[in-house]
């Protein structure tokens, strides 16, 4: 498969064309160095890897429990975290979200310190990374897996309660140039995925990235 598969597989599914539910994984070249990692939508998984997709479709059948759900087993995901000496976070919830008109409602002072912490660290993750901060709270947008536009917020837990991350959220998608913008939400973090669907984003699948270094 070529490096522009996984491109292909994620601009199909922001827009509602969804690999076809047979219970199958398609396994993808890597787009880039940094990027690898697995997507699991509704029964179809994709593994983007530069791994053997032999050794991928071996590790999957050895895998204990729901065939359905083998991609993101502890099992088959250690294995190939051992394969590749990467570590990961967690396995997120993948959302996507339509570009928004107009600016946003919330003021906003754009950080360009490479050095400042949050930008730092976003650049670990993203490129072309920028940095907003507001009132009790940071926006971040990158180019993240596969090229796509990623946002990150974070809200001061003195400033929660009045619907900051919502308006973040929200701002991403009119900051963001004219294509959808992704996010990512740990499930266990329930205020986070709420927060971003009452901004107009959708779940699309889950995912687990892994990490070089």
């Amino acid at each position: 498969m070529t490096k522009d598969a996984l491109a292909q597989t994620l601009t199909a599914a922001a827009h509602g064309r969804f690999p076809p539910p047979d219970g199958g994984t398609t396994v993808v070249a890597q787009p880039n160095a940094r990027d690898a990692g697995v997507l699991a939508f509704t029964a179809h998984s994709v593994v983007f890897t530069d791994e053997d997709p032999a050794w991928v479709r071996a590790t999957l059948t050895a895998t204990p429990g729901d065939p359905l759900a083998a991609t993101m087993n502890p099992y088959f995901l250690g294995a190939l975290l051992a394969r590749t000496g990467r570590h990961m976070n967690t396995i997120d919830l993948l959302t996507v979200a339509e570009p928004l008109p107009g600016d946003p409602d919330i003021g906003l002072r754009e950080i360009e310190d490479p050095e400042h912490p949050r930008v730092a660290r976003a650049m670990k993750y993203r490129d072309e990374v920028r940095v907003w901060a507001a009132d009790g709270g940071v926006l971040i947008l990158g180019r993240g897996v596969a090229g796509r536009w990623e946002t990150a917020i974070e809200v001061a837990e003195e400033a929660r309660g009045r619907r900051l991350g919502e308006r973040l959220a929200r701002a991403a998608r009119q900051l963001v140039p004219d294509t959808v913008v992704w996010a990512q939400q740990s499930p266990g973090n329930a205020r986070s995925v709420r927060t971003f669907q009452a901004a107009g984003y959708r779940p699309v699948g889950s995912e687990a990235l892994l990490i070089a270094g």
